[in-house]
């Protein structure tokens, strides 16, 4: 029996290491793949973020109202999404004529997306320099295989999914899908 709180306290210790390691891994692998767009950005082509990542970071979004901005993955397969958004493969480029899709886990980078509203603005940097404004225009929760999302739609549209309910622990069949249109085509602003 005296071992029985000694062993209650190292598996509580264990599942709090274990939930913590997430985020955690994700907060490191922003500021390598910070580092990595960076270089993708000066020497004009594709730098991995450390040596055996089968991505590259091919964006940066920033959500000015809520003062938070981070590395887009090419791709969003689920080790991808481990390290930061992904770029859905099949989808526009940000700021070209049709829908480019990031997704992201709801508890790491896209946490904040329910407190997005409709005005508010997304910054996507490219990764050949360009600069594009969204607005957003709204959201909607849909099931995961029913979202209805054109890549080839008219117009350039950004959609930002994660799972929901935003506060749930367990996975379910829904999505949130956050909708935003392009201002402008994309520009080459520094």
């Amino acid at each position: 029996m005296r071992a029985l709180p000694a062993l209650l306290a190292a598996c509580g210790l264990g599942l709090a290491a274990q939930g913590a390691w997430v985020p955690a891994k994700a907060a490191l692998a922003q500021a390598l793949l910070a580092r990595a767009f960076a270089r993708t950005l000066a020497e004009g082509g594709p730098v991995r973020p450390w040596p055996w990542a089968d991505t590259v970071p091919v964006a940066r979004i920033a959500f000015p109202s809520l003062g938070e901005a981070y590395l887009v993955l090419s791709g969003a397969s689920g080790q991808a999404l481990a390290f930061g958004p992904g770029q859905v493969e099949g989808t526009r480029e940000a700021g070209e004529p049709g829908t480019a899709v990031f997704a992201a886990h709801r508890d790491t980078q896209f946490r904040s997306l329910g407190r997005l509203r409709p005005g508010d603005p997304v910054e996507v940097r490219r990764r050949d320099g360009r600069l594009v404004r969204f607005r957003v225009t709204g959201s909607r929760v849909v099931r995961w295989d029913r979202s209805g999302l054109d890549p080839d739609a008219p117009g350039r549209h950004l959609v930002l999914a994660t799972c929901w309910p935003l506060d749930a622990l367990a996975p379910g069949p829904e999505r949130l899908l956050v909708e935003a249109v392009a201002e402008a085509p994309p520009t080459a602003e520094p």
